[in-house]
């Protein structure tokens, strides 16, 4: 199959394939006329690559996943660890967001969205606060 066909299938950019080629994720068989000649075994690692970075995965831990995926002899534990350590990171990430949403939420709670300058959410990104100002009239 070329290309065209395997991002299609993969449901994945033509640019992206040839970047997980570029990195050595991926080997494409090429034909005499340096045309890629993608095998099914490349279409089911795009898709499990596809997939893999759709739940956030990075490359190396792509990488990682494919090597245990093609390795019969690995442990499940190898794949819980590093699935588990992805899984914190996104805690992580979720909880990070949460504060961004509650410092910001608080910023927007103070300002009154008026036409007076005075505004609490500029003063508190300017000073690193939250409620920087808050019984202050905001911008319009």
């Amino acid at each position: 199959m070329n290309i065209k066909e395997v991002a299609e299938r993969a449901g994945l950019p033509a640019k992206t394939i040839r970047y997980y080629e570029e990195i050595g994720l991926i080997r494409p068989l090429r034909a005499a006329n340096g045309y890629r000649s993608f095998r099914e075994s490349d279409l089911h690692k795009l898709a499990f690559i596809g997939r893999a970075r759709g739940l956030g995965f990075s490359i190396t831990d792509c990488r990682a996943l494919l090597a245990l995926y093609e390795d019969q002899g690995r442990a499940s534990a190898d794949v819980k660890a590093l699935a588990g350590a992805h899984l914190a990171q996104i805690a992580a990430k979720i909880e990070e967001l949460r504060e961004m949403q509650a410092t910001l939420s608080a910023l927007v709670r103070a300002c009154a969205g008026d036409q007076r300058p005075d505004c609490p959410i500029l003063t508190g990104l300017a000073l690193g606060k939250a409620e920087a100002g808050s019984g202050a009239a905001c911008c319009g």
